[in-house]
């Protein structure tokens, strides 16, 4: 019995947008020119290189950062099914297209030229990338007797594609190619032992590739590779359980969960879709409604690299047009960009209509009389304030990625503030930041409710100024 297709494509619509930012993020950056300095090291996430090259580079690194290139990558997660429930994976990644200008040469043959004149525009030798995509389908009872081990072939590709110059006569050629691809994936699946039935859910994946020379730079074995590699998730009849946030009887089988290179992350509106990522998110991760087109930034900076973008000459433009299809459609969008869609990239206030966010919250400064006070709030009975040494455990019942590194981390903090929602926040400088000095003097800082940190010393609070830290700098870490 197979599962609606219908179905399963609307609930991986839910995750499309940010799927997409995973699968283009850093694939081009700002200035958009081949010749920019950034772009000459390029596809930094979820990179699955050959084996043999692998090891002969010493790539042997197990964490979950998927910045780190490996051969492989897995995904563990929980669901809780019956089953006959139908589990849907779909692999995601980009394949290397490289784009090679040719120019015709007196004796009609064609000769490497980098740069070709094609009259209104130009083409440019720089590399591309094709989106690929591959499902498999399983019942998780099938996936308990013996799971799936399908095999991924890529077939190589070629295209040539003839260029005239301004008089309408032959220039040259743009030559596209793209190596095969050999990949592997093993999916398997074990009931855990917990108060309340669950699977925990393998899915690995490998660059199969055993031909590859060990001996090869980087900007050749890419040719070889899965690019910003990733998984979605989808189940028709049962529901995927947070590693970020676990219910209290799955915990410690969320901790058993093992992720290399890849972490998930709870993606569908009724928890049936899943997202495993070579960056770390958070749950239900979503794309800001105000960002107009993909600026392969993760949409954190729409607005700056809009307005740099605006700046940029006609020359370099051209070059930014020339470099990547990609490129071009930004630099148009953005010539074409209204005032009103301008204007809402700068800022939007939003109604959290009672409903708790999940990421640090705005400030402002706790009410006081006028001058220096000392604004407290008591942790364990002790009082903490401006200048009181804390040890920070975050997020005890909360779905922000990022709080895993600073578990256990010392800081010192710089104010007591009130959120929007009328509570108190701890603005913290972290000790062994570099820029702690320089933050506290922008007014950067991360915020944390009292429950999330450890008095470390019991020494009295000095007083804050009663408007809290510098105007420019009422803002909160975040990761939204």
């Amino acid at each position: 019995m197979g599962t609606d297709a219908s179905t399963v494509e609307r609930g991986f619509d839910t995750a499309r947008a940010v799927a997409d930012a995973i699968l283009y993020e850093g694939y081009l950056l700002y200035p958009y020119r081949r010749s920019s300095v950034k772009n000459k090291i390029r596809w930094q996430f979820g990179v699955l290189v050959p084996p043999g090259w692998a090891q002969a580079h010493g790539l042997d690194d197990t964490s979950v950062a998927g910045s780190a290139e490996s051969w492989w990558q897995q995904s563990e997660f929980l669901l809780r099914a019956d089953d006959d429930a139908r589990l849907s994976l779909r692999l995601r990644f980009l394949h290397l297209q490289r784009r090679e200008a040719e120019e015709l040469t007196a004796d009609g043959a064609f000769r490497p030229a980098g740069r070709l004149d094609a009259g209104s525009h130009e083409e440019l030798t720089f590399d591309e990338a094709a989106p690929r995509q591959f499902d498999v389908e399983a019942t998780v009872g099938d996936l308990l007797r013996g799971g799936e081990r399908p095999g991924i072939e890529v077939p190589g590709w070629q295209e040539m594609t003839a260029v005239s110059d301004g008089c309408g006569r032959l220039a040259g050629r743009v030559r596209r190619r793209r190596s095969p691809l050999h990949l592997a994936m093993a999916v398997s699946a074990a009931r855990c032992e917990g108060a309340i039935p669950s699977v925990r859910v393998r899915v690995r994946v490998e660059n199969a590739e055993q031909a590859a020379d060990p001996a090869a730079p980087r900007e050749v074995i890419l040719a070889q590779s899965a690019l910003a590699t990733h998984l979605l998730a989808a189940v028709d009849s049962g529901s995927f359980i947070s590693l970020l946030d676990p219910p209290q009887w799955a915990a410690a089988d969320a901790r058993a969960c093992v992720n290399v290179h890849a972490f998930p992350v709870l993606a569908g509106e009724c928890d049936d879709v899943l997202l495993s990522a070579p960056v770390l998110l958070y749950d239900h991760p979503r794309v800001s409604p105000q960002s107009p087109q993909d600026l392969h930034d993760a949409t954190e900076i729409d607005e700056i690299l809009s307005l740099r973008t605006l700046t940029l000459t006609d020359a370099e433009k051209r070059e930014a047009r020339a470099t990547d299809e990609r490129a071009a459609r930004i630099v148009d969008r953005v010539d074409a960009m209204s005032r009103e869609v301008m204007a809402g990239l700068h800022g939007t206030l939003r109604d959290a209509g009672g409903v708790r966010a999940e990421t640090r919250r705005p400030v402002r400064a706790a009410p006081a009389d006028d001058g220096p006070v000392v604004v407290v709030v008591a942790v364990a009975g002790t009082p903490v304030g401006r200048g009181s040494r804390v040890r920070l455990h975050p997020r005890r019942h909360g779905t922000d990625a990022q709080d895993m590194f600073l578990e256990g981390r010392t800081g010192r903090v710089a104010a007591v503030l009130t959120d929007l929602d009328g509570e108190r926040r701890l603005a913290v400088t972290l000790d062994d930041d570099p820029a702690a000095e320089l933050d506290e003097w922008y007014g950067r800082f991360r915020y944390f409710s009292p429950d999330e940190v450890e008095p470390l010393s019991a020494g009295p609070p000095v007083p804050q100024d009663s408007t809290g830290p510098p105007p420019a700098g009422r803002r909160a870490w975040t990761t939204s």
